[in-house]
């Protein structure tokens, strides 16, 4: 019993044939112990991280200064895409941060009946909202796959650290720089993993995506993962799993909003206005402000692609 055989039953409910799941008691224990206390350290260590870069980095400044002219960084629908994601997300990640750490952090300080209406109205929310998350990532990765390519520029920026640690240094990138490139990718692929397992989650014993995935890992790698795994046994390594790469895209998306706010000037106007400042795109995406030039030179004044604007 204790191993979790099933027995009969005359239910439709099949579950309640299993009296016993002791994967239960361990899958609590993970949740609770050591993914619960090293994605705290994982938190605390990239703000500090953060903290200790911009104390001794300072914020990375436009050097020659901001000009009287802007370029056309972002379109419209752009930029929807990406606050469509970001919102959701960050919502999705408090209202998650929540259900792991609200009854240690939130509960002592609101007290219980306050408590209990946010996490009821946070769990709505990020049911929800996990569709906003998945339709902005589908957007950004059809808008930008193609910009976010690895090529040979990248080479160049990783060696150098993209002048990030230099003052007056400052690699060629083109629309995207090898470490914009980074954060695209770690959200794509965490976000669809973040969403597979949600989808899990949010319609359980319906998946199988872990015994279809460790099968496979066993067909191509000769391993011997467990691919013979009950509907109970997919809910809670979908738990943890989605627990384990949400802390993750956490940490990403922190470091992504340093840069993007207060780690570098001029940064935020990309995703803002959707107009950059034209030194900032010169020093930073040198060989994008290039091809759009360029490109408007060869297409003339009929041209369609970003012109320099005069500043407001």
């Amino acid at each position: 019993m204790r191993q979790g055989t099933a027995g009969n039953v005359s239910i439709p409910d099949e579950k309640s044939a299993t009296l016993v799941q002791s994967e239960g008691e361990l899958w609590r224990s993970l949740r609770n112990g050591p993914v619960a206390l090293y994605a705290s350290w994982a938190l605390l260590a990239i703000v500090v991280v953060l903290c200790l870069f911009f104390a001794i980095r300072g914020r990375i400044k436009i050097e020659h200064g901001r000009s009287d002219k802007t370029i056309t960084r972002f379109a419209g629908v752009e930029r929807f895409g990406h606050w469509l994601l970001a919102s959701s997300f960050v919502i999705l990640a408090l209202t998650g941060l929540n259900v792991m750490y609200g009854r240690y952090v939130v509960l002592p300080v609101i007290g219980a009946d306050a408590f209990a209406w946010l996490t009821m109205v946070g769990k709505y929310l990020h049911n929800y909202l996990a569709f906003a998350f998945m339709a902005g990532l589908a957007m950004i990765f059809v808008m930008w796959v193609r910009h976010n390519l690895p090529d040979r520029t990248d080479v160049k920026w990783v060696l150098q650290a993209g002048g990030l640690f230099s003052k007056n240094l400052h690699p060629p990138a083109k629309k995207f720089n090898a470490g914009q490139k980074m954060i695209f990718w770690l959200t794509i692929l965490g976000g669809v993993s973040v969403s597979v397992s949600g989808w899990s989650l949010l319609f359980p014993y319906t998946t199988h995506f872990f015994g279809g995935t460790f099968e496979l890992v066993n067909t191509v790698f000769g391993t011997e993962l467990p691919a013979a795994l009950s509907v109970l046994q997919e809910q809670q390594l979908a738990s943890l799993w989605h627990s384990i790469m949400s802390v993750f895209l956490v940490c990403v998306i922190i470091a992504h909003i340093y840069i993007g706010s207060i780690g570098m000037e001029g940064a935020f106007d990309a995703m803002g206005s959707g107009q950059v400042d034209l030194n900032w795109a010169k020093e930073h995406h040198s060989l994008w402000v290039e091809e759009v030039l360029s490109r408007q030179g060869a297409d003339g004044k009929g041209s369609s692609a970003p012109t320099p604007q005069p500043a407001e």
